[in-house]
């Protein structure tokens, strides 16, 4: 099947929706699919008001359309709202051509956070936006009832997954290695040697309790950063709030951006992963926390409520405190036996699922009861 994906997001951005595509995309490319994805790095670009970090396509309409035309897709996605995703739905929507979405991000709670625009408007922006699409792909059952109640009555349940080969509790071959030269390893990941280093330099006061993230308003950091807790805060992770929260919480170890192979070294290491944020809808930091046997510790909203629920991986309270100090008491073996449960190659078959051939008579989006069980762990 040719599927044309179209997205304002992708490397080098770094982020769940990125990771998420980035899978998908290479199961379906491995199940012999052509897939044809359409990313801001194929247009000029303005740095996103209030974001920079993220780059906008400017007037992608023209290159969206001869895409149709010269590729002539069986399927096509829609990954976001912004520039390439409105014109790729202006087109598919003239055209007459069945299509899906996804809802990636809570956008009208996040515009809310940074600008205090009312949820109200951007959700009906969102409900026109997604009400032509034959299925929005959602990650949890929680903001599937969110978005019924805002109107979107086309949505399925689209779960994540966790690479267990990348992330996990198993001391790393860098690791094993630390006591020798880093270039009697020449294949070892030069960040996560260098992490190593700074790790091993320094002594650690335990516990450790980790975020992992965006550093952003919407992510709720001041949260976790204020809580009086034994041990010492990790921070890894970029963003526009950053250099604000780094003076006012210079107690804090603040690693900046790691890639996969960095990152699975502090899972390892931390006592608990933190997960503040109100706003996510899924979050995978949580199933590369959990599979490295980090448990989670966060508040009882969507995203945790449906990754960590009642399965005893972690700890969910209106009192993040409470919260952290009672998932020290979890052992490391239960958050990985629960995040095995998540998997890419599920990922991508329910995404394949889902799918609008074009040309097909039906129009009719795919019922949420004709997906695989659900993973939700929800009481």
């Amino acid at each position: 099947m040719r599927i044309l994906i179209a997205t304002d997001a992708w490397a080098p951005q770094v982020n769940g929706v990125v990771q998420t595509l980035s899978q998908v995309v290479a199961q379906l490319t491995a199940q012999g699919h052509e897939v044809r994805v359409i990313h801001p790095g194929l247009f000029k670009t303005i740095p996103c008001p209030t974001y920079p970090e993220i780059r906008l396509a400017l007037w992608p309409f023209t290159r969206l359309r001869n895409e149709l035309d010269r590729f002539k897709p069986q399927a096509v996605h829609i990954v976001t709202e912004g520039p390439i995703g409105l014109a790729m739905r202006l087109l598919a929507h003239g055209r007459k051509l069945p299509f899906t979405t996804a809802y990636h991000t809570q956008f009208p709670e996040y515009v809310k956070a940074r600008s205090g625009i009312p949820i109200r408007f951007t959700a009906a922006l969102l409900r026109w936006f997604h009400k032509p699409s034959r299925a929005v792909m959602v990650p949890t059952l929680s903001v599937i009832k969110t978005l019924q109640g805002r109107g979107l009555n086309n949505c399925v349940l689209w779960q994540r997954g966790v690479d267990l080969k990348r992330f996990n509790p198993e001391q790393s071959a860098a690791s094993k290695h630390m006591s020798y030269s880093p270039r009697d390893l020449p294949t070892d990941d030069a960040q996560q040697v260098e992490l190593l280093h700074r790790l091993n330099a320094c002594s650690i006061e335990k516990p450790v309790f980790l975020y992992a993230g965006r550093v952003a308003v919407e992510k709720n950091l001041d949260a976790f950063l204020s809580l009086e807790l034994p041990g010492e805060k990790w921070i890894a992770g970029d963003g526009p709030a950053r250099k604000a929260l780094e003076k006012q919480y210079p107690e804090a170890k603040w690693f900046g951006m790691l890639n996969h192979a960095a990152l699975s070294e502090l899972y390892k290491r931390a006592d608990v992963f933190v997960f503040p944020s109100m706003t996510d809808t899924f979050g995978l930091v949580l199933l590369e926390a959990m599979a490295s046997g980090c448990p989670v510790a966060a508040f009882p909203v969507n995203g945790p409520l449906d990754v960590v629920g009642n399965s005893g991986a972690g700890v969910l309270d209106w009192n993040l405190k409470t919260a952290a100090m009672a998932a020290l008491k979890i052992e490391r073996v239960v958050p990985l036996k629960h995040a095995s449960t998540f998997t890419w190659e599920n990922c991508a078959e329910q995404f394949q699922g889902y799918l609008a051939p074009i040309g097909l008579t039906s129009t009719a989006p795919k019922k949420l009861s004709a997906n695989p069980k659900p993973l939700s762990n929800r009481p």
